[in-house]
């Protein structure tokens, strides 16, 4: 896995902006356009209003590399609130703590945390604890914590268990609804993606009024494997092409897991967000993934939409909500394919080198040497 590759990235002159040679840019930042819808302001899950990130990341000594990211739907207390949600499951190696009840019920009580896999029992704690402390929850005694992971093994010791509640709930509280980081941070500081430093990634897009004016966001935890393409590309190949391929060791990652977390403020019930949730795995496909064996493969979608919320405490015994009809749900499919797609290549953009665990280290994409190639089709 170890890759002989340099962390430089060559300055590019891209619309009047030079390049730092320690700067990573984001997919986008190449002039590289993925699909053909167009983004929100910030390329980002957070382009859906309400919905907060945040990150807690641990590097501690020569072998801790983990971290702990907290997605948040809405401002208000989520648990007296609940949004519509759905679980679709390309390859199920893997620990969604809290599926079954959103598969059952329809709705996500809780925000939703991604971390490591042997961390997943510490982080439901702490979103108990969260969720009994918030004003109007005193007398809840039943919670669905969510909490998803990837296994970060390689570069983290993480059979050291080194996150606590703590870690858990400085993540929920540092969330915030501006611009989501990205890279080697939070749940993806030590995960690699088709055997590249991997991480944390997002990305957005925002339909036409024509087609309803909804905003579509994904984030991913990158750490899965496969053959890497971006726009067509195989990158092995492309790499393999250049005067110093022998330098490069392309040895090729197969197993691994990846969360992908979408969120939309289209009027969804569990059954269209189910739907949603399987077009975002089409990302992992598109650049190059193929739900491997040994890969827990989850997507969870939900809808922010107040028109479609549960909402504790209210007397009648019925609810009457208006979600959008079937026949309008293809455009959202495509964004969630789009976003869930740009959102893998920015958390592979944006992940610097990582040395962890036993010495092994994780290469970030050699930018450099793509550039030729990225700089020729960045119009196409």
């Amino acid at each position: 896995m170890k890759l002989l590759v340099s962390n430089i990235l060559i300055p590019c002159l891209l619309l009047g902006l030079t390049f730092s040679p320690d700067y990573r840019p984001r997919v986008r930042e190449w002039g590289l356009k993925i699909g053909v819808l167009e983004p929100g302001p910030l390329n980002a899950i957070t382009d859906v209003a309400g919905v907060k990130v945040g990150h807690k990341t641990l590097i501690q000594g020569q072998n801790i590399r983990t971290g702990v990211t907290a997605i948040i739907p809405h401002k208000g207390n989520v648990f007296q609130e609940k949004v519509p949600a759905a679980v679709y499951v390309a390859n199920g190696y893997g620990k969604l703590t809290g599926s079954t009840q959103i598969e059952e019920l329809g709705y996500l009580e809780t925000p939703i945390i991604l971390t490591n896999t042997l961390s997943v029992p510490v982080a439901a704690e702490a979103v108990i604890d969260y969720v009994l402390s918030l004003p109007g929850n005193e007398n809840v005694f039943s919670v669905n914590p969510v909490v998803g992971e990837t296994n970060d093994g390689w570069l983290n010791d993480i059979r050291a268990r080194v996150i606590s509640r703590r870690d858990v709930l400085e993540a929920i509280q540092k969330a915030s609804s501006g611009p989501v980081e990205e890279g080697a941070v939070g749940a993806g500081t030590g995960t690699t993606c088709f055997s590249f430093k991997g991480g944390i990634g997002t990305s957005s897009r925002r339909l036409p009024p024509s087609l309803g004016g909804y905003t579509i966001g994904v984030l991913v935890q990158t750490n899965f494997g496969g053959i890497l393409q971006i726009k067509g590309l195989q990158v092995e190949r492309w790499l393999k092409k250049q005067a110093d391929s022998s330098s490069i060791n392309l040895t090729r990652q197969e197993n691994g897991s990846c969360m992908i977390i979408v969120a939309t403020d289209a009027p969804l019930d569990a059954r269209n967000l189910k739907r949603l949730a399987k077009r975002a795995l089409l990302g992992i496909a598109r650049t190059g993934g193929y739900y491997a064996n040994g890969s827990g493969d989850y997507a969870i979608a939900f809808s922010t939409s107040p028109s479609v919320r549960h909402r504790s405490g209210e007397k009648s015994i019925t609810q009457q909500i208006e979600v959008l009809k079937n026949e309008f749900m293809s455009p959202l499919f495509q964004a969630a394919a789009e976003a869930a797609e740009e959102a893998i290549l920015n958390s592979l953009f944006k992940a610097t080198r990582m040395t962890g665990r036993n010495g092994h280290t994780a290469e970030p994409l050699p930018l450099d040497k793509l550039k030729p190639w990225l700089e020729k089709i960045k119009d196409e």
